[in-house]
């Protein structure tokens, strides 16, 4: 009786939770129907998601396998982040024509600029394929288990696709609960049409970002290009503008606090059913030695890059992803503990000890986390250490390669296999050579090996690190690491073309493992792989089991309540509303933000705040045409709202009730960094840039206004 009356009160309290929180699974989003028309959604739950007819997540994309975009004209128009974008932006910049740094508007079709090796996915359909999984699996664990989902996602995948004309994926939610198959069809001829300069791109840069007040111009424009069957296709200049299913209308109406405001798109990871264990981790092991090792990176990386306009392209986009998330951990880290989520998390804890009862497997769960984490706390600084300091420079990343060499020789294969492996390497190595600026990837590897020596306990060190650092030895371990790396890059046949195509054949590859940079390189891994990735393995394995039996505990105890599924790069609908916030004491934030804050914060000649002149003027004058809010009489540059979204939302649509694009999603807060572990309800917020921003931007800025002739707009 007692757990009944627990279970009722608890379902209670939950019912009066806030709507807002959750990314949901879109094909489902009828069981939250009623609320979001509540809330000021006017569309039928059909013309979100349908596989018979055209709905939303038709004109929404997964681009680039990181970030999400939207179709917004009937000529497949694809609009996403400026940071999104970046990299592609970056790789047809060059110094002579820097569209990076100056923006870029093509003049017509024929101008836009064809992006090697970018791709975006449409969603097909979903389908649920849980009772199919479940049965294959059986009570398979561990490796075990992980092979035999990729049999069972290999066998459903393979029917699913039809052929080549699709592409499919099997995901696990609540950690392998449930089962769903997403098909998607993928589109590989993308062009740019249009990004803003990187001053308004990225204006406020590092010191901005996670920010709120916001200011950024943070969109870039492509195009999605198909066959004359409307199919997808490798690039030609005989493909066509893509027609899409559906297009988003973009309204320039502007938004006003409390409107409904509507997110889809491909949320990366979150893991809001993390253990207290798992928080007492990363706030104190995982994420300072993430930030230690990034910050020192990111000045490395820094300094060469403002040498030579070239080599800041070259590291541009590098640079941009090691930043974003060097702040992100900073802020996390810090949040979850003003915030209190570990306390919180116990306190969770505690109540489903509760409700377990006795229940003697449920009962074991949460000691079972604890001597997990246990055992594995000693060996997660090395983890992360091998991954963001030793795997960081280039030359490390070439030489890894070079372990299946190792293994070939060791399996005695074939003259003929070692040619064929030797050619894929020579093939590889070119490609990574012509990525890389060698002072830079010699100082970060001087930089962050010494930091790995340093950092990671001694008794976990690889027997290089007694061998090679003898001859180097000094009191000054920065020389001692300095005088190694210069070694080591004049030495490695790596870097020498000459040397590395005699000493890759078959009859020299024994050799070939004896140069300097691979035999350290795989002397690490060897270290590594041997001693504690098995380790990593066994956590990783078991945190598999104990948070399926965790997640399957909890949708028994909260089935009287919708409970959403972590975020795990599929697609998800999330809805909230338009929202102010106060951060802290005496400190109130509008919902908007205005172009006067352009100019407030506008600093010639500076990294962060410069603005073009012609920008500047633009913003002096008031030159906001059509695009100026009625009521505030100037140009609101961006808004917040309290979705729920994560990293992968990034270039998201949000749309008002009746599926109109008003905007595009670019960031989070910082009072809510802690949001990929828990959700806060007070803080959390979504930064969006605009629509009206974007398209002044398009229009007075880049004198584009040709491409709003193709869109369905409503002013």
């Amino acid at each position: 009786m007692k757990k009944l009356l627990f279970l009722a009160l608890f379902a209670l309290a939950q019912m009066g939770a806030r709507a807002d929180e959750g990314m949901w699974i879109p094909m489902l989003i009828s069981q939250n129907y009623d609320a979001m028309q509540k809330m000021g959604l006017k569309l039928t739950a059909d013309k979100i998601y349908s596989i018979n007819q055209s709905s939303l997540k038709d004109a929404v994309v997964q681009f680039g396998g990181g970030c999400t975009g939207e179709i917004i004209s009937n000529k497949g128009l694809l609009i996403t982040n400026h940071h999104c974008g970046y990299d592609a932006i970056s790789k047809v910049s060059t110094v002579a024509n820097n569209v990076l740094i100056n923006g870029f508007m093509a003049n017509a079709q024929n101008d836009e600029m064809p992006c090697n090796g970018l791709s975006v996915k449409f969603l097909y359909r979903i389908e649920d394929v849980t009772d199919k999984v479940s049965k294959y699996l059986g009570n398979a664990y561990g490796k075990e288990l992980e092979t035999k989902f990729e049999e069972i996602a290999k066998t459903i995948t393979t029917e699913a696709n039809e052929g080549k004309s699709y592409e499919s994926d099997v995901k696990a939610f609540y950690a392998g609960n449930k089962y769903y198959l997403f098909v998607y069809q993928r589109f590989t001829d993308i062009r740019l049409v249009a990004t803003p300069p990187e001053s308004l791109g990225k204006f406020g840069k590092n010191t901005d970002n996670w920010m709120w007040p916001r200011h950024t111009a943070d969109f870039s424009i492509f195009r999605v290009y198909a066959n004359n069957d409307n199919k997808p296709a490798a690039y030609s200049e005989n493909n066509r503008p893509f027609i899409p299913k559906h297009h988003l209308p973009v309204s320039l109406q502007g938004v006003s606090e409390n409107d409904y405001a509507m997110i889809m798109g491909y949320p990366g990871r979150t893991t809001r059913y993390l253990t207290s264990y798992g928080v007492d981790l990363a706030t104190n092991i995982s994420n300072p030695s993430v930030v230690k090792i990034r910050e020192k990176r990111l000045a490395i990386m820094r300094a060469e890059m403002n040498k030579d306009m070239a080599v800041n392209l070259q590291y541009a986009s590098s640079y941009a992803s090691v930043a974003n998330y060097w702040k992100y951990f900073i802020g996390q880290t810090e949040q979850l503990k003003n915030l209190n989520i570990f306390e919180k998390k116990q306190k969770e804890e505690a109540e489903f000890n509760e409700w377990a009862g006795r229940d003697k497997d449920l009962k074991n769960l949460m000691p079972d986390y604890q001597k997990a984490y246990a055992a594995y706390s000693p060996y997660a600084k090395h983890s992360t250490y091998y991954r963001e300091a030793f795997m960081a420079p280039d030359l490390m990343k070439m030489a890894a390669n070079y372990e299946s060499i190792s293994k070939a020789l060791a399996a005695d294969v074939s003259e003929d296999s070692l040619q064929i492996l030797c050619n894929k390497l020579i093939k590889s190595r070119k490609a990574s050579l012509a990525n890389i600026n060698l002072e830079l990837d010699k100082n970060v590897l001087s930089a962050l090996h010494l930091m790995f020596y340093q950092d990671v306990p001694k008794s976990q060190h690889p027997p290089v690190f007694n061998d090679v650092f003898e001859d180097f030895g000094d009191e000054d371990w920065q020389k001692t690491f300095n005088d190694f790396a210069a070694d080591l890059y004049e030495n490695t046949a790596l870097l020498d073309s000459d040397k590395f195509n005699r000493l890759c054949t078959p009859d020299n590859l024994e050799k070939l493992l004896k140069d300097p940079a691979i035999s350290y390189a795989l002397n690490v891994i060897k270290n590594y792989k041997d001693n504690y990735e098995p380790k990593v393995n066994d956590f990783n394995y078991e945190m598999m089991e104990l948070n399926r039996v965790y997640q399957g505990a909890l949708l028994e105890k909260n089935q009287n309540k919708q409970m959403y599924p972590d975020a795990n790069s599929t697609m998800r609908l999330s809805y909230g509303k338009v929202s102010a916030y106060n951060p802290k004491d005496a400190v109130s934030y509008k919902y908007y933000t205005l172009a006067d804050g352009l100019l407030e914060k506008y600093k010639p000649g500076d990294e962060e705040f410069d603005l073009q002149p012609k920008i500047v003027d633009l913003l002096r004058n008031k030159d906001f045409g059509t695009y100026a809010d009625k009521k505030l009489g100037s140009l609101v540059t961006c808004f917040i709202t309290d979705n729920d979204i994560t990293g992968g939302n990034s270039g998201s649509p949000v749309m008002n009730g009746n599926g109109e694009f008003i905007g595009i999603a670019f960031d989070g807060n910082w009072e809510a960094m802690s949001g990929d572990i828990a959700f806060d309800t007070r803080f959390k917020r979504t930064i969006c840039t605009d629509a009206r921003f974007i398209f002044w931007v398009v229009d007075k800025v880049l004198g584009g206004h040709r491409l709003l002739d193709e869109m369905t707009v409503k002013n």
